[in-house]
């Protein structure tokens, strides 16, 4: 359950990343519903890695998990969403932080 809320938390945290993008291509009404849609995620994304560390996830590896899926969801909604340019060596190292996040997730298990 701890990891599902970190999934949670980190989808929150690309949500704010991705919303602060928003902020500032808007103005009036929209920019104000943006600012909403900011404080809501960035709450709920801190609620979700904060629960996860209370029930039992070490402090270091929820974190690093936390905020490595978060940029892994920015990046992807970057590409995805904002059209952001796609490189060899973006994929590389989108990859490199996947791995590594599985990888703190695999040792924390012993």
């Amino acid at each position: 359950m701890n990891w599902i809320l970190l999934l949670i938390g980190g989808l929150f945290e690309a949500l704010f990343a991705f919303s602060l993008s928003k902020i500032s291509a808007s103005n009036g009404r929209e920019m104000i519903l943006w600012v909403l849609v900011f404080l809501g995620s960035v709450s709920l994304s801190m609620l979700m890695l904060y629960k996860a560390i209370d029930n039992g996830i070490n402090v270091s590896v929820g974190y690093a998990v936390w905020s490595g899926l978060g940029a892994t969801f920015t990046v992807l909604a970057g590409i995805f969403i904002l059209k952001e340019p796609v490189s060899v060596l973006k994929i590389v190292f989108l990859c490199t932080l996947i791995m590594s996040i599985v990888g703190l997730n695999l040792i924390s298990h012993k």
